[in-house]
C-alpha cells in the first residue's frame, strides 16, 4: 500500500504481543496456518515474539458443544493484544445449522462486543494479478466502514410472522458519536497517504436523516484537514466508478451496510477476494481489534489446499502494524508482491504459496 492503512495510534514498543487464533471452519484452518507461518518467520529474525493462544470457535465446534462465543471465552480473548482470525460458517443447505447463528454469535458478536467500529478493507491490485476490469489502471485505495451501526446493529423485529400481515423492520442506527469517529480515523488516514483525498460515500438524497448526518460530520471536520481533498458520491455511483475508473479512489469513508457491498466489489476488481484482508479496529485500543480475509469458509474446498492463503497473510501483515512493527508488515507486503508478480498466475497449492511467500522475505 501506498501508506499505512492501520490505526492512528500506535502501540508502545514490545517485542511480545499475545495473539488470540480463531482459525474457524472451512479452510479458514489451512488459510492461517499459512500466516502463522510466514509471522513466525518475519517476526523471529526481528525479535519479536508471538505468544499465540487458539480458540475452537465456529460451526463444527457449535455443533459439537452447542456454543457459539461464551462470554468466559470472549472475556479470555478480550485478555490479548490481537485477534487473527479465519472463517466460520456452515456449508450451504446444512439444516443443523441454523441460518446465520455461526457469524451472528460469532464473528458479529465479537465486533460489538470489543467496540471493532472501524472496518478497514485495504484494495490494492497488485503485480501478477488479473483484474475482471480491460484497463483498471493504478488501483490502490482504502474503504473505511463503519462497524458497529447501521443496519447491522440488530434494531429491528418481526410482527404477524408467518401471515400475509408479516412486518419486519431493519432499522439503521447512526449516532453522531460513532459517524464522528468513523470520519476522524478516516481523514487521519487520507492526511498520511500520497494522494490525500477522501470520498464520503452514502445515499443522502434518499436517506435524509443518516445520510446528512454523515455529510454534516464530514463537512464540520474537512476544515482540519487543509491537505486533504474531500467528496461525495451516491453508493450507486461509485459501484459504477469502480468498474470504470477504480484508480480515481483514494480512501472511501461509508457506513456498515454500503461497506460491506462495496468492498466485495473491490474485492472482485483486485484479483478476487482470496487477495483481500480486513481489519476489525478498536482504534481505541480498550480491546484487541481483529484481522481477518475478506472470504468466507469455502466448505466446498476445503481440507483440499485449493485456497488462497494471501488475503489471510495480509491480513497477519496489517495485525503486526497495528501493534507497532510497521517493517515488518512491509517485509510481508512486499514478499506478497514479489511472489504474485513472479508466480501470480500458477495453480499451487495453499502451503506451496504460504512457503513461497516465506521465501520471498528477507534473508
Amino acid at each position: 500500500m501506498s501508506e499505512q492503512t492501520s490505526t492512528t495510534h500506535q502501540s508502545p514498543s514490545s517485542t511480545s504481543h499475545r495473539i488470540a487464533v480463531i482459525a474457524g471452519d472451512g479452510i479458514g484452518p489451512e488459510v492461517v496456518a499459512e500466516a502463522e507461518k510466514v509471522l513466525d518467520a518475519v517476526c523471529g529474525p526481528a525479535n519479536i515474539a508471538l505468544e499465540k493462544t487458539p480458540f475452537p470457535l465456529g460451526a463444527e465446534h457449535w455443533l459439537a458443544t452447542g456454543e457459539t462465543l461464551p462470554q468466559v471465552t470472549l472475556e479470555k480473548i478480550r485478555e490479548h493484544d490481537a485477534i487473527l482470525f479465519g472463517a466460520v460458517g456452515a456449508a450451504p443447505g446444512d439444516t443443523r445449522i441454523p441460518s446465520g447463528l455461526i457469524e451472528r454469535e460469532i464473528l458479529l458478536k465479537l465486533r460489538f462486543s470489543l467496540d471493532h467500529y472501524i472496518n478497514l478493507r485495504p484494495s490494492e491490485l497488485f503485480p501478477g494479478t488479473v483484474s475482471p476490469l480491460r484497463d483498471p489502471g493504478e488501483v490502490d485505495f482504502v474503504v473505511v466502514r463503519e462497524g458497529t451501526e447501521g443496519p447491522y446493529a440488530g434494531n429491528g423485529g418481526v410482527l404477524r410472522q408467518g401471515t400475509d400481515q408479516e412486518i419486519a423492520t431493519e432499522v439503521s442506527l447512526n449516532t453522531a458519536h460513532g459517524v464522528q469517529r468513523l470520519v476522524r480515523f478516516a481523514f487521519e488516514l487520507a492526511s498520511r497517504r500520497e494522494r490525500k483525498k477522501l470520498t464520503l460515500v452514502h445515499k443522502h438524497n434518499v436517506l435524509v436523516n443518516a445520510g446528512h448526518l454523515y455529510q454534516r460530520t464530514v463537512n464540520a471536520m474537512a476544515p482540519q484537514y487543509p491537505d486533504v481533498t474531500v467528496d461525495y458520491l451516491h453508493v450507486d455511483a461509485v459501484t459504477i466508478f469502480m468498474t470504470t475508473d477504480p484508480s480515481r479512489f483514494d480512501v472511501l469513508v461509508t457506513d456498515n451496510l454500503f461497506g460491506d457491498i462495496i468492498t466485495d466489489l473491490a474485492g472482485a476488481i483486485t484479483g478476487g477476494i482470496g487477495l483481500a484482508p480486513c481489519g476489525n479496529i478498536n482504534a481505541e485500543r480498550t480491546a484487541p481489534s481483529m484481522f481477518e480475509p475478506v472470504h468466507g469458509s469455502a466448505p466446498d474446498i476445503a481440507g483440499q489446499q485449493k485456497a488462497n492463503p494471501v488475503a489471510t497473510i495480509l491480513a497477519a501483515a496489517m495485525m503486526l502494524e497495528h501493534l507497532g512493527h510497521g517493517e515488518q508488515a512491509e517485509q510481508i507486503r512486499s514478499a506478497v508482491r514479489s511472489d504474485l508478480e513472479d508466480h501470480g498466475a500458477t495453480q499451487r497449492s495453499t502451503a506451496q504459496i504460504g512457503d513461497a511467500i516465506v521465501a520471498a522475505l528477507p534473508a
